[in-house]
C-alpha cells in the first residue's frame, strides 16, 4: 500500500521502534508494512520468528501457552535489541507481560499500535485470508488472553472496522501524538 503523502518522521522524543499488535486477523502485517513504508523503517513479520513447534500447534488448533510464547517473544526482542535502526514489528503482544518483555528488549524506545475490533469482524477477516497457519477456531482463546493496552505508555488504539487506508492514517496520527 502506498501512502499518498509521507508523514514527517517522528521527532526525537518518539520511541524508536513500533510493534503493531492485536489478535489474529486484526491486520497487523498489512498495517505494519504500511507504517514501515511511511516512516522508511524496516518491517519484521513476527510470525516468521515463531519456532516450528508453535506453528505446528496453532495449525492443529492448539492454543499456545506462555511457555510456548516466551522463546518467540525473546526472538522478537533480540531483533529489536540488535536492530541498528528503528523497525516496525507485527506481533500479537497479547499480554501486558509480553509487551513489557519487548519494552525491556528494545534498544530504543518502543510504541504499540493496538488494532482492535469486534469478534465478528475479526472472524470474517480470518475466514477470508489464505496461506496463514492460524485457524479461526483459536480466535476465542486469543480474545480471552488479550489484555487491552489502553492506558499503557506509548500505546495507540485503532478500530479495524474501517478501510486499511483509514486505519493506517489513524495509527500514524496517533503515533505522531506520542
Amino acid at each position: 500500500m502506498t501512502i499518498e503523502h509521507k508523514p514527517t518522521p517522528p521527532d526525537p522524543r518518539f520511541p524508536g521502534s513500533i510493534v503493531v499488535m492485536g489478535v489474529s486477523g486484526s491486520g497487523k502485517s498489512s498495517v505494519g508494512e504500511a507504517i514501515a513504508e511511511a516512516y522508511g523503517y524496516p518491517f519484521i513479520e513476527g510470525d516468521a520468528l515463531h519456532p516450528p513447534e508453535n506453528i505446528r500447534k496453532m495449525s492443529e488448533g492448539i492454543p499456545l501457552t506462555d511457555d510456548d510464547r516466551w522463546p518467540w517473544l525473546a526472538a522478537i526482542g533480540q531483533r529489536l535489541a540488535e536492530s541498528p535502526s528503528s523497525v516496525v514489528v507485527a506481533c500479537s503482544a497479547l499480554k501486558r507481560s509480553y509487551r513489557q518483555k519487548l519494552r525491556e528488549s528494545a534498544s530504543k524506545g518502543l510504541a504499540f499500535v493496538f488494532l482492535h475490533g469486534s469478534e465478528a469482524v475479526l472472524a470474517e477477516r480470518m475466514r477470508h485470508r489464505s496461506g496463514h497457519f492460524m485457524p479461526t477456531s483459536l480466535l476465542q482463546t486469543q480474545l480471552a488472553t488479550l489484555e487491552d493496552p489502553t492506558g499503557e505508555e506509548n500505546a495507540v488504539a485503532v478500530d479495524i472496522a474501517q478501510p486499511l487506508e483509514t486505519i493506517v492514517r489513524e495509527a500514524l496520527a496517533g503515533l505522531g501524538r506520542l
